[in-house]
């Protein structure tokens, strides 16, 4: 039975070092090892939440169309106190690309102004709502962002609008 233990313990010790070597040879590698994100909204609301829980007044976040869009419709509601593009810190680490700077809004301190923020809408599950189905978010204090036709919309101006879409996230 020792002999067991003791064999099963030596493949062990093997797998997690051929690991470390895979991961020691991924960093020597010219450009590193990017990891590659599936949701960047997703990863960008994630963000949000655990800079929030932390009590952090800003986060930084590489940037896209998407994102910098969403993060303007938050900053217009009011759910954040602003979103701004700035060159890269570190342009030879990051390849040049510009990052996204949001900053977060508080009622008092260490008291986030946004309570809830989540994903509906994902890559595996898209949610879609039609013009007269769109919800109301806690009693009309909360907001929806939609990709609509019309570009991205909170869900009072796509019902003004009187046009549906994909449901992307939640704010209250």
């Amino acid at each position: 039975m020792g002999s067991c233990v003791i064999s099963t313990f030596a493949a062990f010790v093997s797998v997690s070092s051929q690991i470390k070597e895979s991961s020691r040879a991924c960093e020597r590698r010219a450009g590193s090892c990017s990891v590659m994100m599936t949701d960047p909204i997703a990863d960008m609301l994630t963000r949000i939440r655990n800079a929030q829980a932390v009590g952090k007044t800003t986060i930084v976040l590489p940037t896209s169309k998407l994102k910098r869009t969403i993060a303007d419709i938050l900053a217009r509601e009011g759910w954040l106190a602003g979103a701004e593009d700035r060159p890269a810190a570190h342009p030879e680490t990051r390849g040049g690309r510009p990052e996204l700077v949001l900053h977060i809004r508080y009622r008092k301190p260490r008291m986030p102004w946004i309570t809830s923020i989540q994903r509906i809408s994902t890559p595996g599950r898209r949610v879609y709502v039609t013009r007269g189905a769109i919800p109301r978010v806690k009693g009309g204090r909360g907001m929806l962002v939609l990709s609509t036709p019309q570009g991205m919309l909170t869900n009072r101006e796509a019902l003004t609008r009187g046009i549906g879409g994909e449901v992307i996230c939640e704010v209250y």
